[in-house]
């Protein structure tokens, strides 16, 4: 049975100060999404178990877990590498196929921003923000999903998610998830994204 592991963030933990402390990515990292990953695997055992068994019941239990704790896994994993120093490109504005695609659907990459946290600020409760390709119709998409449910549950491709669960960001900026949104831009790893998009494409 595979056993999923925490991936390795490809940056320090303070790397990306001062948009988001070293303490919140710490936190955010070996303790949140190390947790996600663990009741995953614990999840998949009990699946594993129940349809040995042939225990319906168990095994539509475990898929919820699957569900939540599987979605915060895939979440996070590309969140990580959605994020980079400045230093590093981070904030560096988009080119190429993924710029003009920006321009063509929300005609230009401040728009986009801001109907993106316009969209992603009044989640309520918890959950993300997500630019998305759509596969069918061809166009980038912006989608609010609520907890830890991923993009791919929609039909679309995840190019870009936020995290706007309050452990991504409380420690630093409190109850203002407005100004944690306008900051996060300044670490965006545009160039990751674009791979996201061209791979997409393909």
């Amino acid at each position: 049975m595979t056993k999923y592991t925490l991936p390795k963030l490809p940056y320090d933990y303070n790397a990306l100060e001062p948009v988001i402390a070293g303490e919140i990515m710490e936190l955010h990292h070996s303790k949140h999404h190390n947790g996600y990953v663990t009741k995953l695997n614990e999840a998949t055992e009990k699946y594993a178990a129940a349809e040995a068994k042939s225990d319906v019941e168990g095994m539509c239990a475990a898929l919820q877990a699957i569900k939540f704790n599987g979605g915060g896994h895939i979440n996070h994993s590309i969140f990580w590498t959605n994020l980079a120093p400045q230093n590093q490109g981070g904030g560096t504005p988009p080119e190429g196929p993924l710029a003009e695609a920006i321009n063509k659907e929300f005609g230009s990459l401040e728009k986009f921003i801001e109907k993106f946290n316009g969209k992603t600020g009044p989640i309520q409760g918890s959950g993300w923000g997500w630019l998305g390709y759509c596969p069918e119709k061809k166009c980038l998409c912006i989608v609010a999903c609520a907890n830890q449910d991923p993009l791919v549950t929609t039909g679309l491709v995840p190019l870009l998610g936020i995290d706007v669960w309050e452990h991504a960001y409380y420690l630093q900026y409190k109850n203002a998830r407005p100004d944690y949104l306008k900051n996060i831009w300044k670490v965006v790893n545009w160039k990751n994204v674009a791979e996201r998009y061209e791979a997409a494409l393909k």
